[in-house]
């Protein structure tokens, strides 16, 4: 930050009391801006009475002219201010009451200076809105990460690289949104505050509702509600919102995050495969314009990765067994499973704790995932790990199920749904009672969604994708705060 800046606060406080004190307004109600910079730089030179406006990046006095620049959400301008233009009255007003930071608005005539820059020479300007504070020092670099991050208006002001990235992230949703809408689904919206946290296995947040009296949950997912609308009659739905798993915090986990989920009735999963390996082709080409991205690997370095379909699959069985030589379905029981990762000296946290479906999926993320580079659709997930899947025909010890696993992170989840209520009360019942035992991440029972199923259900298969994981991935981002816009912090200590 600026030196200073408790002398420079007051220095700012004492020019605002100026500026009242001459009648005039320091934070006026509108401006009429006509033209964005960007549009402003595409004029012809000589063009008059251009009206703009932004935040002031510079200002640079030589003599009877000054050098400014100015910022907006679509570029830089350089404006020349000058005492024979603007008066002489006008120019000292203007260098006496402004300062980097604060907000402009000017007209003009755009032209060319002798070092050949296209600028804007001014010829009048009003003051749109003072800034008390500066802006981080030389306005071109807000470095410190911390900082980024608790005051993000000043890394979106100072790092045009954070400014486009969060642009990225806009359009990624809009053009997801708009895939869905062509595609035939219908965008709804469900319950944050739940009486169940269902959806998912995690722990979740409580709250208290005062009106009501009552604790309740926020949202793990919104994936019981989706599948309530296919009962209801909906045959295509999605919904793109924040949910909440009171989990660790690391720098491919939030404990606050955006999912896509998405449920459509008839399908089985590899409708959705398809259906994900197509969607993933549109929003790659309207985006990046390839199939073919360079992202950040683990070890910090570009890593090119190919989208283009159809991806590899593999089952979890499998991936594990090749990793760690552990065969998961040689382990009947949770105490099984537990020796023989301790043969295998694995280190998983809460391994006492853990149910078996829970242990197997510890055992996948600690030997597995962060191996996984290429897309790759990780198939054929043990029942336990999935209490709202449906079990494969043919083998009914796994479900229907796949993930799509990237540079080791899991970006979307995906499977045929159980709608079958007597099977769905067996293992929420299961749940429950590993649930008791101390596995705090195992499903709760939600009897409302099983009552739901009771009135019948359609086949239906369903999806929830990250949305920070993929922002971040695309972007060539290694920690889910830097596509967040405000992510929460620890308070400052005073």
């Amino acid at each position: 930050m600026a030196q200073n800046v408790p002398d420079e606060y007051q220095a700012r406080i004492e020019k605002l009391k100026k500026i009242r004190s001459a009648g005039m307004k320091p934070y006026p109600d509108r401006f009429a801006k006509a033209k964005p910079v960007a549009a402003v730089l595409t004029l012809k030179l000589g063009t008059k009475n251009i009206s703009t406006a932004g935040r002031l990046l510079t200002i640079r006095e030589m003599g009877k002219i000054c050098f400014c620049h100015l910022q907006d959400a679509t570029g830089r301008l350089q404006l020349v201010l000058r005492s024979d233009e603007v008066g002489p009255g006008r120019f000292r007003q203007f260098l006496k009451q402004f300062d980097p930071g604060d907000f402009v608005g000017v007209t003009g005539e755009l032209f060319k200076t002798n070092k050949g820059e296209v600028s804007l020479l001014v010829k009048t300007y009003v003051m749109l809105g003072k800034a008390l504070r500066p802006l981080p020092e030389k306005w071109h670099g807000l470095k410190d990460q911390e900082s980024r991050y608790r005051q993000r208006y000043l890394d979106l002001v100072a790092n045009p690289g954070t400014y486009q990235r969060f642009l990225f992230r806009s359009r990624l949703i809009k053009t997801l949104r708009e895939f869905y809408w062509s595609h035939g689904f219908v965008e709804v919206e469900t319950p944050i505050l739940t009486n169940t946290a269902s959806g998912a296995i995690a722990r979740p947040f409580t709250t208290h509702y005062q009106a009501l009296d009552l604790d309740v949950y926020l949202r793990i997912a919104p994936e019981t509600y989706l599948k309530e609308c296919i009962i209801g009659g909906f045959e295509k739905v999605f919904e793109i919102g924040r949910c909440f798993r009171n989990e660790g915090m690391d720098p491919s986990h939030l404990q606050d995050f955006t999912m896509a989920e998405h449920y459509a009735a008839y399908w089985n999963y590899e409708d959705n495969i398809a259906f994900t390996e197509m969607l993933f082709s549109h929003l790659l080409k309207q985006l990046l314009g390839s199939l073919k991205v360079e992202i950040k690997n683990r070890d910090g370095a570009l890593a090119k990765i190919d989208f283009a379909p159809p991806w590899p699959r593999v089952s979890l069985r499998d991936r594990i067994k090749k990793d760690c030589g552990i065969d998961i379905d040689a382990c009947k029981t949770a105490d099984a499973l537990r020796r023989a990762i301790k043969a295998k000296k694995v280190l998983l946290n809460d391994i006492t704790t853990l149910e078996r479906g829970n242990l197997i999926d510890a055992l996948y993320k600690t030997v597995s995932r962060d191996k996984i580079v290429q897309p790759t659709l990780v198939t054929q997930q043990p029942i336990d790990v999935s209490p709202l899947a449906r079990r494969n025909d043919k083998n009914p010890a796994v479900v229907d199920q796949f993930q799509l696993v990237v540079n080791g992170w899991e970006i979307l989840k995906a499977y045929s749904e159980l709608v079958d209520p007597v099977d769905q009360k067996q293992r929420f019942d299961a749940q429950a009672k590993a649930r008791s035992a101390g596995d705090h991440e195992a499903h709760t029972k939600d009897d409302e969604y099983v009552r739901a199923l009771e009135h019948g259900a359609p086949p239906i298969s369903g999806w929830g994708m990250g949305v920070d994981r993929l922002t971040a991935l695309l972007t060539q981002q290694d920690n889910l705060r830097d596509v967040v816009l405000f992510p929460l912090l620890k308070p400052e200590s005073k």
